[in-house]
């Protein structure tokens, strides 16, 4: 499971909530293709009872084997991970079926479980873990894209609308066309205002970055990302390097160095119809 602020966030939700209305429907069902003539009587509601608590056990086992392997072999190996996920879970579930089911039978009729248990109940059963399996593969991929489209949306009204800044008990918001740019001062990432004030920001430089339109700011190197507007030209160092030209600020300095390798970039960036 993914940690974000000291929370856990579950990749399968609402899957709790989903297999508990699920399972009782599987065991309705799994009755109705093994049973002809079923009439509803206090036994039936006693095995039926039995029979979804063990898969309510078994789903659980199944569930933390799944956020197990999320740690240990991931969704990023492809088909690799979903036949280990799917026969891991079988083996699993099934082994615990079969237990639960002797033990409850031994405890009932002081004998093993019929043999068409194994043969007929068992094969059903398996073909529903099988569906318990691709259940758990849709729900991870489409909170998955979920998650990239409310971070590509707020991406988006990011670049529009502006960022919030703290300046001291006040929360101000910056438009981007006030922002000189960003700058790592220390160990913290700050965001410059064009008339020179300075606010800190709580996110680290690769991620303010990611939210900015590539258009309007560069990322000269590991400490400053700059507006165009702030940029007044440039001109050639040694080893191939460049020098920004800065317009005169109190808050970033008239000139910052541009990599050999970053160089060409730049270029291409600040004077693309060239």
């Amino acid at each position: 499971m993914e940690i974000i602020r000291n929370k856990l966030v579950n990749p399968y939700h609402p899957d709790i909530a989903l297999f508990l209305i699920l399972i009782p429907f599987i065991s309705a069902i799994n009755y109705y293709l093994t049973y002809s003539g079923i009439r509803l009587s206090y036994f039936l509601i006693l095995t039926f009872t039995i029979d979804t608590v063990q898969g309510y056990i078994a789903w659980w086992a199944v569930r933390r084997f799944i956020f197990w392997l999320d740690q240990k072999l991931n969704y990023d190996t492809g088909l690799k991970r979903i036949i280990v996920q799917l026969i891991g879970s079988m083996l699993i579930g099934l082994t615990i079926i079969s237990l639960l089911t002797e033990l409850v039978s031994w405890i009932a009729k002081g004998k093993s479980a019929p043999i068409s248990f194994y043969t007929v109940d068992l094969f059903i059963i398996g073909i529903w873990f099988f569906f318990i399996n691709g259940v758990y593969v849709g729900l991870y991929y489409f909170n998955l894209w979920k998650k990239s489209e409310e971070q590509r949306k707020a991406e988006s009204q990011l670049k529009v609308s502006g960022l919030m800044v703290r300046n001291g008990k006040q929360n101000l918001k910056l438009m981007f066309d006030e922002v000189a740019g960003f700058s790592v001062e220390e160990e913290y990432v700050m965001v410059n205002h064009m008339h020179g004030k300075k606010f800190f920001l709580d996110q680290s430089l690769d991620k303010i970055e990611k939210t900015l339109d590539t258009s309007t700011f560069f990322r000269v190197n590991r400490k400053f990302i700059l507006h165009r507007q702030i940029i007044s030209g440039f001109k050639r160092a040694e080893d191939g390097k460049i020098i920004i030209l800065l317009n005169q600020t109190e808050s970033l300095p008239t000139e910052i160095a541009v990599s050999r390798l970053k160089a060409p970039a730049f270029k291409d960036w600040f004077r693309p119809s060239l």
